[in-house]
């Protein structure tokens, strides 16, 4: 189709730029802190800054759950037993019959599968 190129052709944009293009002959890359910084300053290294900083909790301490910690080392049968607490389940089946899910009926399935043209 040959009218959508003349169409193309003829098209201007919008915006219309001020002056030539320029490119800063001086950028600052030093590391600033964030404005909305609490302290307005930069931790003196790394190190210093995950002593101090929490993520879910303190990240400078051992993680129980790592292999330095104690989980890793004891089998899964001598953590003890793992069982719900009062008032929580593992799995639908769990719950008393009102909770649990309901079977299908053969009408139910009809009409899904047909994109719902058999209920009419």
């Amino acid at each position: 189709m040959n009218a959508t190129k003349v169409l193309l052709q003829q098209r201007q944009p919008m915006i219309r730029f001020l002056g030539k293009r320029t490119v800063p002959s001086k950028i600052d890359h030093t590391p600033q802190a964030h404005p909305a910084s609490p302290t307005h300053s930069l931790p003196e290294s790394f190190a210093s800054y995950r002593q101090k900083a929490q993520q879910h909790g303190p990240l400078n301490q051992t993680n129980q759950y790592s292999t330095g910690g104690w989980i890793g080392r004891k089998s899964g049968s001598s953590l003890g037993p793992v069982e719900a607490g009062k008032g929580t389940a593992f799995d639908r089946s769990d719950l008393p019959q009102r909770f649990q899910r309901l079977a299908w009926t053969q009408a139910e399935i009809e009409a899904i599968e047909s994109g719902g043209a058999s209920l009419f």
